[in-house]
């Protein structure tokens, strides 16, 4: 729609009105340039009074309107448009999964049947991304060296997708935890504060790289940057067999101890997964203690339109400096003696 900036400036429209109802200047005997009253009013003498003439009244007529438009053009006419929605504030959360190749047991159900750690991590963490509506989200894939595979965005739908492509062994097959968590805190750091959020997800325990886990935990809370620990594992371990599944003791390399430390250290919390549905449990905790912001922000564009108004005030004058283009002024002898 077309709206006013200034709407209060159309108040200046009666003032031709205002200004021919002034009295005179007086004539205080002076110097001054004085001419004939006849000159350019168009007027026609009519016995002892004048009316009028229809050449006057076009001319007042065009410079009325001209005069309106240039107000009108001050008044800042703009064009409106639709609202649209901008990307909502939230926090800068960034999310670090363990790819190493422990994360291929098959100790964990989907849909009644044993799948990998793997496979669960990329159904529930790909759905808890996608609630993730109004955050930037960015995904580190770790194992042997750890990976920056999606940078912060505010696309939760492509953090979701490379989370599900994800695939053991990808950035080697043991675990470096700290080099995730220096790796994180290095994209963090320089994002605005108070809303530094990292979800690590780990089975195992911090066996390669070259920084330690609770070194670069220091490093993160140094940061400002806040780090929710996940242990996925550390229950039985199912094992095929002839048999079926056999329910073994987990391997002693889970470390939910170093787990719980990171998340002290850095102001955060330690959460341990034996199953899908609590991994499931973990992430909407983590909804709870992260929220999104939800406040709807919208943009509106707007295009100024006063050059249209004032460009036909501009043709306007100039039709009326034609329309005036046959009236001579007459100068008293003495001051055209002086100009020759």
């Amino acid at each position: 729609m077309i709206t006013l900036a200034w709407p209060w400036i159309l108040l200046a429209l009666p003032l031709p009105l205002l200004a021919r109802r002034l009295p005179p200047a007086r004539d205080e005997g002076g110097a001054a340039l004085r001419f004939p009253i006849h000159v350019g009013l168009g007027t026609e003498a009519v016995g002892h009074r004048s009316r009028p003439s229809e050449r006057y009244r076009r001319r007042l007529l065009i410079g009325l309107l001209a005069w309106g438009l240039l107000v009108l053009a001050a008044a800042r006419p703009q064009w409106v448009g639709e609202p649209i929605p901008l990307p909502l504030a939230g926090r800068d959360l960034m999310l670090a999964i363990d790819v190493s190749g422990s994360m291929e047991q098959e100790d964990y159900e989907l849909d009644g049947r044993p799948v990998s750690r793997m496979a669960v991590v990329r159904t529930v963490a790909s759905a808890f991304v996608e609630r993730r509506v109004g955050d930037r989200l960015g995904l580190i894939l770790f194992g042997t060296r750890a990976y920056l595979q999606t940078p912060l965005t505010f696309d939760g739908a492509t953090v979701a997708a490379m989370l599900r492509d994800s695939v053991v062994g990808l950035a080697g097959r043991e675990t470096a935890i700290g080099d995730a968590i220096g790796l994180a805190v290095k994209r963090l750091r320089e994002q605005p504060e108070g809303q530094r959020v990292l979800i690590l997800l780990t089975d195992g325990d911090n066996n390669a790289g070259a920084l330690d886990p609770l070194e670069a935990a220091e490093l993160a809370a140094q940061a400002g940057v806040r780090i929710y620990t996940i242990g996925v594992g550390g229950g039985e371990l199912g094992v095929r067999s002839l048999f079926g599944m056999r329910l073994m003791r987990q391997a002693d390399d889970f470390d939910p101890t170093t787990l719980r430390r990171i998340a002290e250290i850095t102001g955060g919390r330690a959460f341990v997964a034996g199953s899908r549905q609590e991994l499931e449990a973990i992430y909407a905790e983590l909804d709870r203690l992260e929220p999104s912001e939800r406040e709807q922000r919208t943009y509106r564009p707007q295009r100024a339109l006063f050059v249209w108004p004032a460009g036909l005030a501009l043709i306007l004058s100039v039709l009326l400096v034609v329309f005036s283009e046959g009236t001579r002024v007459r100068l008293p002898r003495s001051i055209a003696d002086r100009t020759t």
